[in-house]
């Protein structure tokens, strides 16, 4: 995994997770890796990880069963939707407006 500058690491990480869970990569219920086994994976420290599973079960997205591990919510994916398209609207469509409209791009034409 490749990360940036721009956002912090556990964020990334999270984010990365939530991409696989929309793309289908991870379903429903399945286990995921443990923070030690991810850390060791994408090459940051196991704390790292574990600040992005923090972030991970407090938005519903995973939950831990105690001494097994962490698995993916049932509805994981629904939840991960909700907040990307709150996003989106919010910051990323008015950012991109805003652009277009000073570089006089009619956005009309487009839709």
């Amino acid at each position: 995994m490749e990360f940036n500058d721009n956002k912090p690491i556990y964020v990334q990480i999270s984010d990365g997770f939530c991409e696989q869970v929309l793309a289908g990569k991870l379903a429903p219920g399945e286990r995921v890796p443990s923070v030690r086994e991810w850390g060791a994976t994408i090459g940051v420290n196991p704390n790292t990880v574990a600040r992005s599973y923090d972030m991970l079960t407090e938005t519903g997205v995973i939950y831990q069963k105690r001494g097994i591990g962490f698995f993916v919510c049932e509805d994981a994916r629904e939840k991960i939707l909700a907040s990307e398209r709150r996003r989106f609207i919010e910051e990323e469509l008015p950012a991109t407006i805003k652009r277009a409209q000073l570089l006089g791009i009619d956005l009309k034409e487009y839709i």
